[in-house]
């Protein structure tokens, strides 16, 4: 089986890190990109097995970027986390994402989100279709 692939589209340089670190931990191969116009681009490009989407991005918002990503064909079965740290937002966008977390998040809670989206990592008692959907997490 190939390595799942993750795009990280987040503008801060220490976040996108500590995502791509997450992610690696879970066995993904990754992407960062910091800039909204770039990941639109790059989206047209590539079909990732999940999207760690920030809101507020630099030249296209992260929203604009969620809605592209949902009316795409090639990206439908492409899992979207959103990250924020506007809880407004978060709320606002809870049905559009499969997922959406709120700013701070930990690499912990990031790494084990992202096994359990890993299709490496499921088991027939645990596959990622069974994730409830559209689910605001929020951190301790």
């Amino acid at each position: 089986m190939t390595e799942p692939f993750a795009l990280i589209v987040e503008d801060d340089v220490d976040l996108s890190e500590i995502f791509r670190e997450a992610l690696t931990a879970a066995g993904y191969y990754t992407e960062v990109v910091r800039d909204g116009q770039v990941a639109q681009d790059r989206l047209r490009e590539i079909a990732p097995t999940v999207v760690i989407l920030d809101i507020h991005l630099p030249r296209v918002s992260g929203e604009t970027l969620l809605q592209q990503i949902r009316s795409a064909p090639h990206l439908s079965g492409t899992r979207i986390v959103v990250t924020t740290a506007d809880s407004q937002a978060a709320e606002f966008l809870r049905d559009s994402a499969d997922l959406v977390m709120v700013k701070p998040i930990s690499f912990v809670q990031l790494r084990d989100l992202a096994k359990r989206l890993n299709p490496a990592f499921q088991t027939d008692k645990f596959k990622s279709t069974n994730l409830p959907d559209k689910k605001e997490d929020s951190t301790d």
